[in-house]
């Protein structure tokens, strides 16, 4: 038995001892599977100080994903990382230069410290991961104060250098991310140990900005676009995600019809996905990665007291054909680690 078949299996048969027992079971996935056949646990807004000390301690858990809020200041022209302030840093981040300082120093940096510490954390741990690095990016680019796709790439490729799983190594020689998703190019854990998979997601204050007319997700699409047609989307640094669960095909809501093809990584809240009509097996079908977030409030709820009703909470996602279960469960070491077969 192999392939989706045998991942299917395994992920029934850890839901159904959740069922019988209360307990979830352990399912090894081995480091050989692809990345669009796992689910990983994230952790919501890993860069705020109440939830860890240091950004350090956030990757320590061993997540599949972490999150940055990340503002372009646009007084500064600096990159701020904060839940809610636009002009100023708000985070655990230090200006770490070895991995010995991770856990020391003045926290509250900008976004190109928050890289450097997770490049150096990966330098220390080159087993863990892969890393999803999401970035929501609040209010959108900023292009006229120079804080645009193509500074954005810059800064990745420049604090986080080879660990960037970029947009090119996927495509390979297929003719677009779609293709080559569908064909099931996804590297596996083993391959992209040590390594960084950004996602770019549109943030609150721009989806709540009725003057907004470019947002993130189409805007870093036309970015990827504009590369491949000049035979540089190696430069490319991040994958942009359709934000927010919908039934179908969520991507047919780009009027730019030449734009959907660039979009393979999608985000929305897991009650939505679950609760809400939609069909995620589409998702596995096509090998799509998908990021179900707050899982902890999918009725009924799971605190974050409870590591045995949030592993099943994992399970239940996984069989629902997540690849990243996003959640409040920094206080569940024992669960942030969890990587389960996909369905």
């Amino acid at each position: 038995m192999r392939g989706s078949r045998r991942l299917s299996v395994l992920t029934s048969v850890a839901v159904l001892a959740v069922v019988l027992t209360g307990q979830p079971a352990a399912a090894a996935v081995d480091p050989a599977t692809r990345i669009s056949g796992t689910t990983a646990v994230g952790t919501h807004n890993a860069y705020e100080r109440g939830t860890y000390t240091y950004l350090a301690q956030a990757l320590d858990a061993r997540p599949g994903m972490i999150e940055l809020d990340v503002w372009p200041d646009v007084i500064t022209r600096q990159w701020r990382v904060s839940h809610s302030n636009p002009l100023g840093n708000d985070n655990n981040c230090v200006a770490a230069t070895s991995a010995a300082q991770l856990y020391t120093g003045t926290r509250n940096k900008n976004l190109e410290h928050c890289l450097d510490d997770i490049r150096l954390w990966l330098g220390a741990h080159p087993d863990a991961g892969p890393v999803q690095l999401k970035l929501e990016l609040k209010t959108g680019f900023s292009a006229r104060t120079g804080q645009g796709p193509v500074q954005l790439d810059a800064l990745l490729a420049a604090r986080l250098g080879d660990r960037v799983f970029r947009p090119v190594y996927l495509r390979g020689g297929y003719a677009s991310l779609d293709a080559a998703a569908r064909a099931d190019a996804w590297p596996t854990r083993q391959q992209l140990a040590g390594k960084v998979l950004v996602e770019l997601i549109p943030g609150t204050v721009e989806e709540g900005n009725p003057t907004d007319t470019l947002r993130t997700d189409v805007e870093y699409a036309r970015h990827l676009a504009g590369l491949a047609s000049a035979g540089t989307l190696a430069r490319a640094q991040a994958f942009p995600a359709v934000h927010n669960a919908q039934a179908g095909d969520p991507r047919t809501r780009y009027t730019e019809v030449s734009l959907r093809p660039w979009f393979v990584v999608f985000d929305g809240d897991a009650s939505a996905y679950v609760g809400g009509g939609v069909d995620t097996s589409w998702y596995a079908t096509n090998h799509y990665l998908l990021v179900m977030t707050d899982a902890q409030n999918v009725p009924p709820k799971v605190g974050n007291t409870d590591p045995d009703a949030a592993r099943a909470r994992v399970a239940e996602l996984a069989a629902a054909h997540a690849s990243i279960v996003s959640a409040d469960w920094a206080a569940l070491p024992t669960v942030i680690d969890e990587v389960l077969p996909r369905a």
